[in-house]
């Protein structure tokens, strides 16, 4: 693994790097690397005896390098010294204003670029429309300590998926974009593609680390599965397979004593609807084909603080040296009444701590889902295609202990680091979002064959 140095630029009308005085190079550099970017320049270990990645600013401009770096890493290879990585964010949705170039997601994205310091990494934000194919250039957006700010860079070492959903990444642009600068530049490009709930199910049925922590889920085909599994385990759950957020979840409850179903969903508020039948309560709750394209979950009766029924979120991450880590786990309570624990649906964060007073619990507790998410995002990785770099799991604990999983989401929310007690754990994932990039910039420079076959 390489190790990130500070970077400086001083004033200069020759091509020079110097390196820092630890480093050893295998052989004498002719060449080096920013991005796309490449030219000859004088290469030599730093005149002053320092520890620091030093280039001139007739360097710095001939490879575009923007000026407010901080620090960098170093990768040689053959007889070219990389530096970097170059990380393009590529997301949709941009505005003509600078001050929030990605409108109300301006905030977020410079939440995730302020740890670029820290990670040796060189992000900026760009769109379909930054891209200038003629010059090999991204006209991307910076942000520093002055806000943000647009400068022309070359194509990145790598790209991290931002769009902010399905109908952003399926536009015939975005798509393009994306095909080109993987095959044609191979530049690899991770976290890719939302996840389909029951493409994600099927697959991993037939893989062992994962079948266990499955409840029994099956597309909408026919009433008689749905009673069979109502009769089996007193509640269902009816979700959209490309849904988020908890829209459009509707919970099903029978009562077998009486043969009432109940329905749960939340449209606004929490409602919570009595039919007499199954076919009844869907044919008031679903309108047109709405039903044929839901997936049908097993329902599990979950362990409960202040007695509402309480899921996890855990935020798993490839962290710099490709390995996954569980960077951020929360509890969730539903609101009172809904059929889910998501916040938009009055549902509450809570830290481990909170809801756990008893401290060997609550190691015991968190070891066990930090273990399953790990198991379930290698065989996740192993199951989906493209580069997954990051997962949100909501996993929950039923009454006996077992650990179920209910999701599995490529681009998680973020909606659990607005709880104060969580603000460490929402630096690091943003830290291992960009940790990663420096991983696969790596392996891309070094073994480019184990990325691209």
């Amino acid at each position: 693994m390489s190790k990130r140095y500070r970077f400086d630029i001083f004033e200069g009308d020759e091509l020079q790097l110097f390196y820092p005085r630890e480093m050893q190079l295998k052989q004498e550099i002719k060449r080096v690397a920013f991005g796309a970017s490449v030219t000859e320049a004088a290469i030599r270990r730093h005149p002053n005896g320092r520890n620091v990645i030093a280039i001139s600013s007739a360097l710095a401009e001939k490879l575009l390098v923007p000026e407010f770096i901080h620090s960098l890493y170093l990768f040689e290879e053959d007889d070219v010294l990389h530096a970097g990585p170059l990380v393009g964010i590529f997301t949709s949705g941009f505005t003509p204003f600078q001050m929030m170039p990605a409108g109300a997601r301006s905030a977020s994205f410079a939440r995730l670029l302020s740890v670029q310091s820290s990670v040796g990494a060189v992000p900026f934000l760009f769109g379909e429309q930054h891209i200038d194919w003629e010059q090999g250039v991204i006209h991307g957006f910076f942000h520093h300590h002055k806000g943000w700010v647009k400068k022309a860079v070359p194509f990145p070492n790598v790209i991290y998926d931002r769009l902010p959903n399905r109908q952003a990444e399926r536009e015939p642009a975005a798509k393009k974009v994306k095909e080109t600068l993987e095959k044609d530049y191979l530049i690899p490009w991770y976290n890719p593609g939302f996840f389909n709930k029951l493409d994600v199910y099927e697959k991993l049925c037939s893989d062992g680390r994962a079948e266990s922590y499955l409840p029994e889920t099956l597309p909408f085909l026919s009433f008689s599965d749905m009673e069979r599994m109502l009769e089996e385990y007193g509640h269902i759950y009816l979700k959209h397979p490309d849904g988020s957020r908890g829209n459009g979840i509707r919970q099903i409850l029978l009562d077998a004593k009486n043969r009432d179903y109940y329905c749960r969903y939340f449209d606004g508020k929490t409602k919570l609807l009595k039919f007499s039948s199954l076919e009844s309560l869907l044919k008031h709750v679903y309108t047109g084909k709405q039903l044929e394209s839901a997936v049908v979950q097993q329902g599990i009766h979950l362990i409960r603080k202040d007695k509402k029924p309480v899921d996890f979120r855990l935020h798993a991450h490839k962290d710099e040296n490709g390995k996954w880590v569980v960077a951020a786990i929360a509890a969730k309570a539903a609101g009172i009444g809904s059929p889910t624990t998501h916040e938009g649906n009055g549902g509450k964060v809570y830290t481990m701590e909170e809801m756990f007073s008893d401290e060997d619990e609550r190691r015991e507790i968190s070891r066990k889902l930090e273990q399953t998410a790990i198991e379930l995002a290698s065989a996740i990785e192993d199951n989906i295609g493209g580069i997954i770099g990051e997962i949100g799991f909501d996993l929950g604990l039923d009454k006996q202990g077992k650990v179920w999983m209910f999701e599995a989401n490529s681009k998680p929310g973020r909606g659990i680091f607005t709880h104060p007690g969580l603000r460490e754990s929402d630096l690091l994932t943003r830290r291992l979002a960009l940790s990663f990039a420096v991983h696969l910039t790596e392996k891309t420079i070094r073994e480019p064959h184990l990325l691209f076959r």
